[in-house]
């Protein structure tokens, strides 16, 4: 277990005094990469400035406003720590004392979010970052639908209707997801999309000179045509497929793979990166290369494609769940998982013949820029406090199924 015998009091005592409403985030998907983290450190730099507190609860969160719930290390994850005590974190939350809480992941964090919530007789909010039926039939069949996938898809789908019920809203950043979970059953969803930071993702962090050091200092042609892909290298990302199209265009072509995870695309044209935690250098990479690529066809958002979106970078995506909604006519989709046809797609990303998309893809981030999109998840929160709602008693969750599966997706998101 992580080693974290701090009380809870010591824990938050740096946590900002505010006289605004206090939101409070929980999740344990807080990894070294990962989309989760990201929005949730955005939210906890932009919410002060709006009059608001805003305190974190993840595993291994460290800083002012942010509090470490421990964990069980998750090999071969990219850092994740599958959170197995319900009821510290409960009295965390209870300590802590929001006014308001959300959870970011499905599993015990959020049955601790709702017992909270109960006792202090405030909102609960869940986000939907993934698609947990999808998720578990991938874990339980790989690419194939077998019979044992298709029942891992019902057991998590009805897991998460159990859930998802209790919460007093339900947000998810894709419509498509939303009319997922309403067809499954799921009462008060609402599309909530995601932010991109706009001062820094602009077409302006293009930098000739860093793109030509980049390929000197690895020994590439100046004239080499760059494709790149930021995020967790998970299975459910397909980078391997990225890593086949790039060998198939052939010399003069490199996937430039930025992050970290336990499935890193591997090829002779493929140049691994760390992950970048600075949003101009990270914005600097994207804006000098010459597509974005993104092969997940299990994604309910996309940060990363948004981000190249905002720099004015070409992107090619699969054509399914929230990839393929956020880049209609403003990129390349492609529908099938083949190498030769996201060869084809990235070989026509390279021609200046996107005006038209790139617009549209610029005009669409601008839309979701964090001020935008932080003033409308505060509507949202400030309505549920106006109503002061009493949740609904949790169910008893079916923990041990429920950290099982948790663990066994965390190691490949």
């Amino acid at each position: 277990m992580h080693a974290n015998h701090a009380a809870p009091e010591q824990q938050v005592q740096e946590t900002p005094p505010g006289a605004g409403p206090h939101l409070l985030d929980v999740s344990m998907f807080w990894g070294a990469t990962g989309g989760v983290r990201r929005v949730l450190t955005a939210k906890h730099e932009r919410l002060r400035p709006l009059g608001w507190r805003h305190t974190v609860i993840a595993p291994g969160a460290r800083g002012p406003g942010m509090v470490d719930c421990g964990g069980m290390p998750l090999p071969r994850s990219g850092g994740y720590r599958m959170v197995l005590s319900r009821g510290r974190a409960l009295r965390q939350i209870e300590f802590v004392a929001p006014d308001i809480v959300e959870s970011a992941d499905p599993y015990v964090l959020a049955w601790a979010s709702l017992a909270a919530a109960e006792q202090l007789r405030i909102p609960a909010v869940a986000f939907c970052h993934s698609n947990l039926p999808e998720l578990a039939a991938r874990l339980v069949g790989g690419p194939q639908r077998t019979r044992l996938a298709r029942g891992a898809e019902r057991w998590a789908r009805r897991y998460l209707v159990n859930l998802y019920r209790h919460f007093d809203l339900v947000m998810a950043p894709s419509s498509g997801m939303v009319q997922l979970l309403q067809s499954w059953g799921v009462p008060r969803v609402t599309l909530q999309p995601l932010g991109v930071d706009c001062s820094a993702f602009t077409p302006c962090a293009r930098d000739a000179a860093w793109r030509l050091q980049l390929c000197s200092d690895h020994g590439l042609a100046p004239d080499t045509r760059l494709f790149i892909y930021t995020g967790r290298f998970a299975l459910e990302k397909n980078l391997q497929l990225l890593a086949d199209a790039v060998a198939l265009l052939g010399r003069g072509h490199v996937l430039l793979a930025v992050g970290d995870g336990p499935a890193p695309p591997v090829g002779e044209q493929v140049l691994l990166l760390p992950a970048e935690h600075d949003s101009r250098q990270l914005a600097r990479m994207v804006a000098s290369c010459d597509t974005y690529v993104h092969a997940g066809d299990q994604e309910t958002f996309g940060l990363g494609v948004i981000e190249a979106m905002a720099c004015g970078t070409p992107v090619v995506v699969a054509g399914a769940g929230g990839l393929a909604e956020l880049a209609r006519d403003a990129g390349l989709l492609v529908d099938r998982p083949r190498a030769g046809s996201w060869a084809e797609a990235m070989d026509a990303s390279l021609a200046g013949n996107h005006a038209v998309q790139r617009r549209n893809a610029l005009a669409r981030a601008q839309a979701q820029d964090w001020p935008h999109v932080m003033a409308q998840m505060t509507r949202r929160y400030s309505a549920l406090l106006g109503r002061h709602p009493t949740p609904a008693a949790p169910a008893r969750p079916a923990l041990p199924l429920a950290n099982q599966l948790a663990n066994q997706l965390a190691r490949q998101r």
